[in-house]
Order: C-alpha cells, then sequence, then structure tokens
C-alpha cells in the first residue's frame, strides 16, 4: 500500500510538471496561475503546495526533467588528447540538434527563454540562467585558451571576451530559431558560423571551407570525431 501510495504521489507530480509546461508555453509563466495548473493536471492547489514551495519551485523542477542545449553540454576538460575546438563543436551542435529532435527540451527551453519574466515571484530564476551562461563560459574560455597555445596562435582579443561572443552567438540562434523555425535550418547555419567564427580568430577549422560550400540544407550527420590534437 505504501509503495502504491509513493507510485500515486509521483505520477501526480508529473501531472502538475506536464500541466505546467504547456500552460507557461501557452501562456507565459507570469499569467498562469497555480490553480489553472492544478485545474490542467486533474489535481487540487494543495497538491501543488505539497510537491513544490511556490511558482518558482514548480519552474525549476519542470527545468531539471530535461537536459537543456548548452546547460547539459559535457563539461571540458584539459586532456591531451582532445582537441578543445572539437569538443566545444561536438557539445554545440548535440545541443542544437536537441533543440530540433526533442519536443520536451524545444517546449522547455522555449517557456525559459521567452515566456518567463524575472520579477516577483519568478525573480530568482535569473540567477540560474546566470549561473547556467557563465558555467557554459568558462569552458568556452578554457577552451579557447588551451586551443590557442596548442596552435601557438595570439587571440585578437581577449580570451574571455571572444568565450562570451561565442556564447551570445549560440544562444542567439537557438532564441532566434525557436521564434521561428522555418526561417533556417539551426544545425548546419550553428555549426558553419561557429567555424566562420572561429576562423576569424585566427584558428585554422578543418572542415571550414566544406561547411561554406555545402547546400544550407545539408543534412545532420552529428557531431563530428574529434582530430588528433594540435
Amino acid at each position: 500500500m505504501a509503495r502504491r501510495t509513493k507510485e500515486e504521489a509521483l505520477a501526480t507530480r508529473h501531472r502538475l510538471l506536464d500541466a505546467a509546461e504547456l500552460l507557461f508555453q501557452a501562456q507565459g509563466v507570469s499569467q498562469t496561475s497555480l490553480q489553472q495548473i492544478a485545474q490542467q493536471a486533474g489535481a487540487t492547489r494543495g497538491a501543488i503546495y505539497w510537491h513544490f514551495k511556490d511558482k518558482a519551485d514548480l519552474f525549476n523542477a519542470m527545468m531539471d526533467r530535461v537536459k537543456l542545449p548548452l546547460e547539459a553540454a559535457a563539461r571540458f576538460t584539459d586532456e591531451p588528447a582532445q582537441d578543445p575546438l572539437d569538443a566545444i563543436e561536438n557539445a554545440m551542435v548535440g545541443a542544437l540538434r536537441q533543440v530540433t529532435t526533442d519536443p520536451q527540451v524545444r517546449r522547455v527551453f522555449e517557456v525559459a527563454i521567452h515566456k518567463v519574466e524575472y520579477a516577483g515571484e519568478t525573480a530568482s530564476l535569473q540567477l540560474r540562467h546566470l549561473e547556467s551562461r557563465d558555467a557554459c563560459i568558462v569552458d568556452f574560455e578554457k577552451a579557447l585558451r588551451l586551443a590557442s597555445r596548442r596552435a601557438k596562435l595570439k587571440l585578437p582579443l581577449p580570451a574571455s571576451m571572444a568565450a562570451h561572443g561565442l556564447h551570445a552567438l549560440i544562444s542567439g540562434l537557438i532564441q532566434n530559431w525557436l521564434l521561428d523555425p522555418v526561417a533556417f535550418a539551426l544545425v548546419p547555419t550553428g555549426r558553419r558560423t561557429f567555424n566562420v567564427y572561429l576562423a576569424g580568430l585566427g584558428f585554422d577549422r578543418p572542415g571550414l571551407r566544406a561547411d561554406l560550400a555545402a547546400p544550407e540544407t545539408e543534412p545532420d550527420t552529428g557531431p563530428r570525431s574529434s582530430l588528433p590534437a594540435r
């Protein structure tokens, strides 16, 4: 009986989170009440407070159910056999593909970027966004510094600035694609602009010419295998 009760409670929790995802996407986080979420889930308002402290807690639980693009990217490690720029490219391509192929990830990311206001009861959510951004930029900076040392290349701007620019490029592509998914092909566009950005920093990226020559609708073939370390 105890096991059944626990399973029922977990099922209720998932129904509440499913309802929150759909309502947040449809009408925004600030315009969605806990009562609406409870009704959508076929539960009571009391059930929400049994599982969640408040709307922000429910929002974070919704986010935790999926691994978001960039937030889920593998942490960069300084391994001798690993090409640092390949590692970043593979993580980026995986993130972009995740947005285009996983409906739940796409829905939650759209809510997190376009459907939430950092004010009132959801003001604390800004901290999560900033922490995720900063962790990603730290990884980018480490990779750029290591790649420049291996290539004996002096970057035309500080690695920290280049890392911020790279993050803005990738996150901006995702945000704009979510606004209009038919406007451009996210994965090939991301891969090409990534390589052009790095070429602008002075890196000789294998495959850059092929990327530029390929048609815009090139199929997604998955992350490329790592090249030998320079």
